[in-house]
């Protein structure tokens, strides 16, 4: 009875610690949405609810660590169980730092928002749903153990890097042509390397979720074994 109880009792914490970076998960989903619908519909009202959801979403990046190292304390779980704490709480990290990634690209929209609209804006709508569809993926990838999807993001990602690229390309030989809108493109073009870096943090949940699955580690070069 004691160890059936204390399995129930771990179940029953891994499912809260599961609940709470899902949670997180979605409300940072929506504050990118929030920031990119701000800037594709000039709403800065939007961009005012990104800014303001940010501290919930510290918050909850807080407890995920704080109970996250209290499951290991308190159960010191071995092998696979022990790795999906440890990715939980590193998928926590990566989403808190997507959802700063919204927040700056809402405080670029407010400014843009300032003057008058810059038709240069819809270019960004390509790199915009490659960047969303890359999140959800990453999150569908570590919920449903999927590696199939997991795998694919390394790909996607650097193709990501190269829309990236073209943007600030095209927009830096623009600034000499139109020398008025130097501003509104230097914050496109650091919009644009907001929307990259959501997608360098998708490739990292994928990351952890094929270390939680199958304990490799595909960072940075070949697959470890842990």
């Amino acid at each position: 009875m004691p160890q059936s109880h204390t399995l129930h009792s771990f179940d029953q914490a891994l499912t809260n610690l599961r609940n709470t970076v899902l949670m997180m998960a979605s409300l940072t989903e929506r504050s990118l949405d929030n920031a990119m619908t701000g800037l594709f519909e000039r709403d800065s009202d939007r961009c005012n609810v990104v800014i303001a959801d940010d501290e919930e979403i510290d918050t909850l990046e807080k407890t995920v660590d704080k109970d996250g190292y209290d499951v290991l304390i308190r159960f010191q779980p071995v092998a696979s169980d022990f790795r999906q704490v440890i990715a939980t709480m590193k998928l926590s990290n990566n989403l808190e730092r997507v959802g700063d990634a919204a927040v700056n690209i809402a405080r670029r929209v407010k400014k843009l928002n300032a003057h008058p609209a810059l038709p240069e804006a819809k270019s960004l709508e390509p790199m915009y749903a490659e960047a969303k569809a890359m999140l959800k993926d990453s999150l569908r990838a570590f919920t449903d153990g999927d590696m199939e999807i997991a795998g694919a993001l390394k790909p996607r990602d650097k193709q990501l890097d190269r829309m990236n690229k073209d943007i600030a390309n095209q927009l830096t030989e623009a600034m000499p042509k139109q020398t008025e809108q130097l501003r509104g493109y230097l914050n496109l073009i650091l919009i644009a390397r907001s929307l990259e870096r959501v997608g360098d943090h998708a490739t990292n949940i994928a990351e952890d979720a094929i270390f939680a699955k199958s304990a490799e580690d595909t960072r940075h070069s070949n697959p470890i074994k842990v």
